[in-house]
């Protein structure tokens, strides 16, 4: 028997709007916003990502590990170009390290790391 169920995928950031537009865009997920900026949640109904405000938030530094990534994401795509230019007209940024060919790596608007990977 299971502890627990449902996971949920937290991610720490300077603004949760952004953060939880970004992803809602992306996933084509509708944002939740706490009124008062603190939380925000993008959910499919099964699935979850929730952001958690933090006011000295510092962006991880990937590939080094002065500020670690914490955390990141891969998201299936069935074409790199074309998932490229979506996640950068959505507010992505791509890294300079790009270290694979199946795969791409992008920060998102509060500098998490993630990747569009070949399905």
């Amino acid at each position: 028997m299971a502890i627990a169920r449902n996971p949920h995928l937290v991610l720490d950031c300077p603004d949760t709007t952004v953060e939880a537009e970004f992803y809602g865009a992306l996933l084509g997920w509708t944002p939740k916003l706490a009124p008062d900026g603190s939380w925000a949640t993008v959910s499919s109904g099964d699935h979850h990502l929730h952001f958690q405000r933090v006011d000295d938030f510092r962006a991880p530094q990937w590939p080094g590990q002065d500020v670690p990534q914490q955390t990141h994401l891969d998201f299936d795509v069935d074409d790199l170009d074309e998932g490229e230019g979506a996640v950068l007209a959505l507010g992505a940024t791509k890294h300079e390290h790009q270290p694979g060919e199946t795969f791409r790596v992008f920060l998102d608007p509060a500098g998490h790391p993630f990747c569009l990977c070949l399905a």
